[in-house]
């Protein structure tokens, strides 16, 4: 493109993509969001590339699937030299700026090569610079907890009402300020280097906790039914009963999970107001027009579905690896708005971002750039992907050494065991079918259409023999393209 727009990223960290008001979830709340159908589109079938946040973040920031590079642990981040969309984008001549979380490049080192400026959400101070830079949540607003949730509630990650004036000074309120701070600054060097504007925040993450007027704004009896707990379901892998078995959510009531599923609403509620604020000072800079934004999150969250909360590595339904996926244009690149159904995957996103920059990636990537969908495409790809797990023995894989003391404990100590549950497995989904194959316990498959819900595994009905076995073997294409990369260089010999 002759043209090159600026570019934002407001990313949200565990966010469902059923969170989304125009998705069709009667209690949920997201005015600004939901406006992007205006002038953008939102893709409904959106899939990230792990259901956790490294190995995710590390697939979206470089296009290359989590098993490409062995990223596939909370613990093992890029190493110097891995293709990095964000350096691509400063070396090519934008003005990158990192705002939040990180989850990508290791505590240890700087992220000069990465960006111009980075801001942790700690402070409003340029940290790019330094190395052993950890992240932290910063500080923490009190709760106050409804009588009623603190039954069997240890393990749930329901924190309940922040406190409105404590909240205003978290992790993700400095991040805003941050954010907005720089485009009133860039607004006086409009002539400069565009801007690639990288927001990261940690709603919804747990824990469920939000401030007023965003944890009494959802109303609990319009909340849709939850998915039906774990135990009373054949097929599904080890994983989840592991978690469910730990997590000792057993004797809780309805009216417990909807508490939190409410207050977890609240959250995304709250990110939507957030962007709605650096959405209007885009406007109110004139930088509207010239931007293409992106809203999208790294995984989504259980969320009571199934009776687990939180996330999970190795594990495919759709509350965990649906995500939102949408996408604003700048005003001269061609767009359908609304609601899109193709088949999409963040690992689309580096291809996408080049393409709207005249940008050529030098390196072997995976994605595919998202312009034609943008334009009203009625297909994008004939499959999409996510993958997890780890094989016997590969204990650096398992993230342990966290006590019961930790509300992680339960995940955690599931992925610690030797048994199938925490082992590698990858979904593919074809059109309204989901396939699971699992290394070392029971496949699933899933038809989407007959069962949105994913309860029943259908992998041994002879009515879809014919349909999983396409499947199986468009696995094992996905598996001979993306095995490995060859570096771009040539070493002497």
């Amino acid at each position: 493109m002759e043209k090159r727009p600026n570019i934002v990223l407001f990313v949200a960290d565990q966010m469902r993509c059923d969170t989304l008001a125009h998705m069709g979830n009667p209690a949920s709340k997201t005015p600004n969001l939901d406006s992007i159908l205006e002038d953008g589109v939102s893709f409904e079938h959106a899939y990230c590339q792990n259901p956790v946040c490294v190995p995710s973040r590390c697939c979206f920031l470089s296009g290359r699937y989590p098993h490409t590079t062995g990223h596939r642990t909370m613990h093992f981040l890029q190493e110097e030299g891995e293709p990095n969309i964000l350096r691509v984008m400063k070396e090519n001549g934008y003005e990158v700026i990192w705002i939040g979380r990180n989850d990508i490049i290791p505590a240890d080192r700087a992220k000069t090569e990465y960006c111009d400026e980075y801001y942790s959400g700690q402070d409003f101070e340029n940290h790019r610079d330094e190395a052993g830079l950890k992240f932290s949540p910063g500080k923490k607003a009190t709760a106050q907890m409804p009588e009623f949730m603190k039954k069997d509630n240890y393990y749930s990650f329901y924190q309940g009402k922040l406190d409105a004036e404590e909240a205003k000074e978290t992790f993700d309120w400095n991040c805003v300020k941050s954010a907005l701070d720089y485009l009133d600054r860039k607004q006086n060097d409009k002539e400069g280097k565009p801007f690639f504007l990288y927001v990261t925040l940690s709603f919804p993450h747990p824990p469920y906790g939000c401030e007023d007027p965003w944890y009494s704004s959802i109303d609990r009896s319009a909340l849709k039914p939850r998915r039906k707990n774990v135990e009373e379901l054949s097929g599904k892998p080890s994983m989840l009963h592991g978690i469910r078995s730990r997590q000792n959510l057993q004797n809780w009531t309805e009216d417990q999970y909807n508490e939190l599923r409410a207050v977890y609403l609240g959250m995304v509620e709250r990110f939507d107001y957030q962007f709605g604020l650096v959405k209007e000072k885009l406007k109110s800079c004139g930088f509207y027009d010239d931007t293409s934004i992106f809203v999208f999150s790294d995984h989504g969250d259980y969320t009571g579905d199934y009776g687990i909360t939180e996330k999970v590595q190795n594990c495919f339904e759709d509350p965990v690896c649906n995500v939102p996926l949408l996408i604003k244009p700048a005003s001269w690149i061609p767009v359908k708005p609304g609601k899109s159904a193709v088949l999409a995957e963040l690992a689309d996103l580096p291809a996408t971002w080049a393409a709207m920059a005249g940008i050529t990636l030098e390196y072997t990537q995976f994605g595919k750039p998202l312009l034609e969908a943008i334009g009203g495409a009625e297909v994008h790809k004939d499959a999409v992907f996510c993958e997890g797990g780890r094989i016997h023995g590969e204990v650096q894989a398992m993230e342990g050494g966290h006590g019961p003391k930790s509300p992680y404990w339960p995940r955690l100590e599931t992925q610690c065991s030797e048994g199938p549950e925490h082992t590698k497995a990858t979904m593919i989904r074809m059109g309204d079918y989901k396939y699971i194959m699992r290394l070392y316990e029971q496949d699933e498959f899933y038809d989407l259409k007959e069962d949105p819900e994913e309860l029943e595994n259908r992998i041994h009905m002879a009515r879809y023999q014919d349909q999983i076995a396409k499947m199986r073997m468009r696995l094992l294409q996905f598996y001979m393209e993306t095995a490995d990369t060859v570096p771009n260089r040539r070493d002497l010999r």
